[in-house]
């Protein structure tokens, strides 16, 4: 698999062309967000895992980076911490920055509306759920690994008519940063309000586990069928 930075434009991020990358093909194009204080590189690693050959990946940075410690730069998608307000912000919205992206990275990647997956780790998570949610006419699915709503009732307003969006959700059971709880939280949520979420426990911390991949690879495989090539 090929990773190349893109810069310059709403956010920076790697755009991941598959194995045997042929440009006539028309690749899906699978959306990664991070966590807080991790990078684009951060889940660019899970890419051959899922799917090597049958799809594009695009890992986007978070726009507000901070100090992680030792010397080390992070990124966020807030500008407060997770659970805090977020401080005032001049600039573009989070969201407004991830449209631009959006648009930006499906033409880079030759994607269609409809032919683009979203997903997401932790705060990676819940921003999925945020953006991707009101938009289903662009995402064929959602995947929230270890993620939660941030404001569930803020979002109700903005959901579509039509709720039978695919969404993947999954926790741990002994993650301490997320606790379990918010993520049976967010799946009665999801349901209330008439969605079916594939939702998922895994013996796990705050982490993707081999177990995790294992599930997601089949339940993307069907809902975002892979090219052939």
């Amino acid at each position: 698999m090929e990773a190349r930075v893109f810069d310059g434009g709403p956010l920076t991020y790697l755009l991941i062309r598959p194995d045997d990358y042929s440009p006539g093909v028309a690749y899906p194009l699978v959306m990664l967000l991070h966590g807080f204080g991790a990078s684009m590189y951060d889940l660019a690693g899970l890419t051959p895992a899922i799917h090597s050959t049958g799809y594009m990946y695009a890992c986007p940075n978070a726009p507000y980076p901070l100090d992680i410690g030792g010397g080390q730069v992070g990124y966020s998608w807030s500008r407060g911490r997770p659970g805090m307000p977020e401080a005032p912000d001049e600039g573009p919205s989070v969201e407004e920055r991830l449209a631009g992206f959006l648009e930006e990275v499906m033409e880079a990647a030759g994607a269609k509306p409809g032919r683009v997956l979203l997903g997401g780790f932790s705060q990676g998570g819940g921003l999925t759920l945020r953006f991707g949610l009101p938009r289903p006419d662009v995402f064929a699915g959602l995947a929230v690994m270890s993620g939660a709503f941030r404001d569930a009732d803020g979002l109700r307003e903005r959901l579509p008519a039509t709720r039978d969006l695919p969404i993947f959700l999954c926790h741990g059971i002994w993650d301490q940063l997320v606790a379990v709880e918010r993520g049976r939280e967010t799946k009665a949520f999801l349901e209330a309000e008439g969605y079916s979420p594939e939702y998922h426990e895994y013996p796990m911390a705050h982490e993707i586990s081999g177990d995790v991949v294992a599930d997601l690879k089949p339940w993307l495989e069907r809902v975002l069928p892979p090219a052939s090539t």
